[in-house]
């Protein structure tokens, strides 16, 4: 230190000392830690809640938790009483603010629990005079209690809101915003406008096309979205690319050409010229859009399973198949009106729910499910096998994104509906509302689970750029009506064996349009849809899946115990594949390993379009009460070595379909499940589905298959229907019981 320095420093500390200040003892002060504040996020908005009691049906928990400082929650007119609200996961408090109505507690605890069981106060009040109060606390736990001992008045307790906040030490992200006119979607979409060049977009189309065409599991994702307007445009869809209109409406965005899927790349028998097998034509989506065909021709959909078909318009016929011998397995077409005939040709079975066949449908092999769709052929089965329901009990459709006239990007949200037939949009414009994509938090491939979940604590909901995303950490939803929406078929992957995504036990979230593949980690679950236990009634606002994909190999080594699980009561599956790899890399008996492709836990749970695959051991387990299914299509796996390695204690294999004992109520409508055991033909499965003899479960519409003769099923449920195998391949049953 030079003599200078030294004389500055001894004045600065006289100076200092004059002031009554410490003196400066250094010439570098070391920088300042962040110091920890109480954030200022409400930890407690619309989260779960539950109480001793209610005064009436109008002060429901859930009113003190809602943000509305005109609802509320009250109790039964006695002592004691309790708010509890569940946050989500450990939160270390530092703040709680209660709103009091008149009748207010004059003693209370404000308590900490890890478990719901054992609780810790953190505030003790014993002459309290209610009104708005901000009380600092310090304690740490997942659920929060307002705990009253003593009432200020004779009508219990009244809380018009309830606010909780944790510490901050100020890391969080800080998150960019979402510009709704010129949102940043990466650079695998593909945005045309009706100003954009024909050509340039054609050959645009022709190179992703290219790309795609056999690229089966690649990690290239790609979307097309065409704003409204017209087009001249032939789209060849191949592997994990979506075309989608912006349009409020199908109309709103016309393709003067086609939007096709071909068979024409995929080897059949043993004829290497022979390209028209589409039981692999997997991963694509078209969506929100009409297509005007040019004269004298049709469109081609030849698919298979995950190539959904939604809000489409189709001005002449539409084929599924290559037109010719070639095999189709499993599709989808929802809330879409197809003016020409629907050829189903080779298609094994079909889902189609909420259409309007203008010109109608012929053909069917093993069973086609119709499901609130107008213009269908009439019930039958088998032969042919259409089996007919003229409503949907219960449905949403799923979210699209949209732009309007000012250039702005927003995700709509259909509103649900009951006992529906037909399209949502016949009348012109579909129920709901928007959401401005300013409230959206765009996530792309590389971006840390934690920022992920920063944005959702933020309240943010997600929208999925096309890619793979690789999460070291599980994504939570924790909070009522989040929307997390796909692009492109963006596929999540956990890598260090935990859940992809977990739901809580909350209203109205919109899961749709992911792939979620499993990683080289185990993971006991890979989605899982409200906590195990969890008991809310969520009929008003149920959560719902729309096109979620679960995949366990094929495109690389992974593992997953269950691929999906619900808990949530009044849960709608609309459109889920659960898919054990036969295929692909990092597949093998001992390999890609799976238990359960879902189970079903929660109670009164729809499932329109479940198609579950290959799993070890039931490929759909359901325990919950009141549960239904429309169209259910499996495939046992191929790959058990040996019987020994295919048992379910004494009973040989286990059902594609198993409805718990202690179920009460259940009810299927066409259900199909096959066998193909190319690596050992020898072996034999007792059952496709099993069910408790009970006056209320019902299956109807049934059918076995030995693919081929390779393998056996003895019966088709509980003992009855008799065996496939090479002497009878395909077995039906109308009714059981």
């Amino acid at each position: 230190m030079s003599p200078a320095s030294a004389l500055r420093l001894r004045r600065i500390a006289v100076l200092a000392a004059a002031l009554g200040l410490t003196p400066l003892l250094s010439p570098i002060a070391a920088p300042a830690a962040s110091a920890a504040a109480c954030g200022t996020q409400n930890l407690a908005l619309n989260r779960p809640a539950s109480s001793s009691s209610t005064e009436n049906g109008g002060t429901q928990p859930a009113a003190a938790v809602d943000g509305d400082p005109g609802t509320r929650w009250s109790s039964a007119f006695s002592d004691p009483q309790w708010l509890q609200l569940d946050l989500g996961g450990p939160k270390q408090l530092c703040r709680v603010t209660l709103n009091w109505e008149s009748a207010h507690a004059k003693a209370f605890q404000v308590q900490v629990s890890d478990d719901a069981a054992t609780w810790r106060s953190v505030h003790t009040a014993t002459d309290s005079a209610g009104g708005a109060q901000q009380l600092d606390v310090a304690g740490t736990g997942r659920y929060l209690r307002v705990h009253g001992t003593q009432g200020a008045t004779g009508y219990g307790y009244s809380l018009w809101e309830v606010g909780a906040y944790a510490v901050t030490d100020g890391s969080d992200p800080v998150l960019p915003p979402t510009d709704p006119r010129n949102p940043d979607f990466g650079p695998n979409v593909l945005v045309v406008d009706p100003r954009s060049s024909t050509v340039d977009t054609q050959n645009r189309l022709n190179a992703i096309a290219r790309e795609q065409r056999t690229n089966q599991f690649g990690p290239q994702r790609h979307a097309v979205l065409f704003k409204p307007g017209n087009y001249n445009a032939d789209v060849d869809l191949r592997f994990y690319t979506q075309v989608a209109g912006l349009g409020l409406h199908p109309d709103d965005v016309n393709i003067n050409g086609h939007v096709r899927v071909e068979a024409d790349w995929l080897q059949q028998g043993e004829d290497p010229n022979n390209l028209g097998n589409a039981t692999q034509n997997f991963w694509r989506s078209a969506e929100n859009m009409s297509v005007t065909l040019p004269p004298n021709t049709i469109e081609r959909w030849a698919v298979a399973q995950a190539a959904p078909y939604r809000r489409m318009h189709v001005r002449g016929q539409l084929h599924l198949w290559n037109g010719h011998d070639g095999w189709a397995s499993g599709g989808w077409i929802s809330d879409s009106k197809i003016d020409g005939v629907v050829v189903s040709g080779s298609q094994q079975q079909f889902m189609t729910r909420n259409t309007q066949l203008v010109d109608g449908w012929a053909g069917s092999v093993w069973n086609m499910v119709f499901v609130g769709s107008t213009g269908t052929p009439p019930p039958h089965f088998p032969n042919p096998s259409h089996t007919v329901l003229p409503t949907t009990p219960v449905i949403r459709e799923k979210p699209f994104l949209h732009v309007n006239a000012a250039g702005d990007y927003g995700v709509f949200v259909p509103s649900l509906r009951h006992n529906a037939s037909g399209t949502s949009w016949a009348s012109g414009s579909t129920a709901g509302s928007s959401i401005s994509l300013s409230q959206f938090y765009l996530v792309k491939p590389g971006t840390p689970a934690a920022t992920i979940n920063a944005a959702l604590n933020q309240g943010r909901h997600l929208l999925f750029t096309p890619g793979v995303h690789r999460i070291d950490d599980t994504i939570r939803v924790t909070r009522p009506d989040t929307v997390v929406l796909g692009l492109g078929l963006a596929t999540v992957i956990p890598t260090t064996g935990k859940a992809a995504i977990s739901v809580s036990d909350v209203d109205g979230v919109k899961l749709a349009g992911l792939l979620v593949d499993a990683g080289p980690v185990n993971s006991p679950v890979l989605v899982e849809l409200g906590e195990p236990g969890s008991s809310r009634d969520h009929a008003a606002n149920p959560v719902s899946v729309h096109d979620l994909f679960l995949r366990v190999g094929g495109a690389g080594p992974g593992k997953a115990t269950v691929s999906l699980r619900v808990n949530s009561h009044d849960t709608i599956i609309d459109h889920v594949w659960a898919w054990r790899g036969d295929h692909g890399d990092g597949v093998g008996w001992t390999v890609n390993t799976g238990a359960n492709g879902v189970v079903v836990n929660g109670a009164d749970v729809t499932a329109y379009g479940l198609f579950a695959e290959h799993y070890q051991q039931y490929n759909v387990l359901w325990n919950g009460e009141n549960g239904r299914t429309y169209m259910f299509q499996n495939e046992l796996p191929y790959d058990p070595p040996d019987q020994a390695s295919w048992m379910n204690g004494a009973t040989q294999g286990w059902a594609a379909y198993k409805v718990a004992d202690s179920v009460n109520r259940h009810e299927g409508w066409g259900l199909g499940s096959y066998c193909y055991n190319n690596v050992n033909p020898s072996v034999v499965t007792a059952n496709s589905f099993e069910v408790p003899r009970k006056p209320g479960v019902r299956m109807h519409n049934l059918a076995a298959v030995s693919l081929g003769g390779v393998g056996t099923i003895s019966n088709i449920i509980n003992g009855v229907g008799g065996a496939a195998n090479t002497t009878t391949q395909v077995r039906y049953l109308n009714e059981y019981p």
